[in-house]
């Protein structure tokens, strides 16, 4: 059959930094604890370069079939990706030198509440990419989270306004009981005011050193153990109650956020660098406080836009 890929055009030649497809469905293999292996759904975007300048385009076709025959068929790691991308290198040798690939899917977590028995699903979205230069290879793990953040700031500005509210509703010289003051605590009129807080989004993209797999729900308990605010899943009132003294004990700014993050991931052996963004979608205002930290080694992670 004719593949008119395949043939030359002179009057168009120019060499192409990636071609490819993207929004491939397909199924993807996770290994779990106790190395339980369990199938989710994913979009792949599979790319090589065109460094040719007179070809037409590459085999489409031949990085689809890759796709489909190593991710269906065993789990993700950074080996299983480095042997896909080195046979997207080896069906298109002598049109490309370049390859890269990107996994996204949803990974759920069951996570257990805060004060009861109950428990639900957790969504979080994960986004792997790996890529190769030659025989350069490298592979990044990306992952959000979800977390409350209750402002400092608007905490302590409550706290003067209740102040200010006792000083008026007991005046001074007046003996104040304690049943009385345990009333009025316990009062709308008492709490006057309380702090704002906002459903928050850290962002968590690592370098891996060599010979670690990917730690999926790792990095998100190391994530969540830092900032002790992950929102939850099923909630009765003893949970929602849990919640509001964890919010009371971690205020924090995005700038409070992005170091416990940093801080954690610092510590953490497997990760060679890092990259993070912590955004507070503010209830206060129509924009989203931001904070960005790095590791800053040799990927480049430094100089990491903001907006990413």
């Amino acid at each position: 059959m004719p593949d008119v890929a395949s043939e030359a055009q002179a009057d168009r030649a120019g060499a192409l930094d990636w071609v490819g497809m993207d929004g491939i469905e397909m199924p993807v293999l996770l290994t779990g604890s106790g190395d339980h292996v369990q199938r989710t759904s994913a979009r792949v975007a599979a790319y090589v370069n065109l460094h040719r300048a007179d070809a037409r385009g590459i085999h489409m076709s031949r990085l689809y079939l890759h796709v489909d025959r190593h991710l269906s068929a065993e789990p993700l790691t950074p080996a299983s990706l480095r042997r896909l991308l080195r046979d997207f290198l080896d069906s298109h040798a002598g049109l490309s030198d370049r390859a890269s690939l990107r996994v996204r899917f949803d990974h759920f977590v069951r996570r257990a509440a805060l004060a009861s028995e109950h428990s639900g699903w957790r969504s979080y979205p994960v986004e792997i990419a790996a890529r190769m230069d030659g025989t350069e290879f490298r592979v990044e793990l990306t992952i959000e989270v979800q977390y409350s953040s209750t402002c400092p700031a608007s905490a302590a500005l409550s706290r003067q306004l209740i102040q200010d509210r006792f000083t008026t509703d007991f005046a001074d010289g007046k003996s104040v009981g304690r049943d009385e003051v345990l009333a009025w605590l316990g009062s709308e009129q008492g709490i006057v005011a309380t702090p704002h807080s906002q459903r928050s989004t850290a962002k968590v993209r690592v370098k891996l050193a060599p010979g670690f797999d990917f730690p999926i729900v790792d990095i998100i308990d190391l994530v969540e153990d830092a900032l002790q605010t992950p929102v939850q899943t099923a909630v009765k009132r003893e949970d929602e109650q849990a919640f509001a003294l964890r919010n009371g004990q971690n205020l924090m700014f995005c700038e409070d956020a992005a170091r416990r993050i940093q801080h954690a991931l610092d510590a953490d052996e497997r990760i060679a660098d890092f990259w993070l963004r912590a955004s507070h979608h503010e209830s206060l205002h129509p924009h989203d406080a931001v904070a960005v930290a790095t590791k800053g080694v040799a990927s480049g992670y430094g100089a990491a836009d903001p907006s990413a």
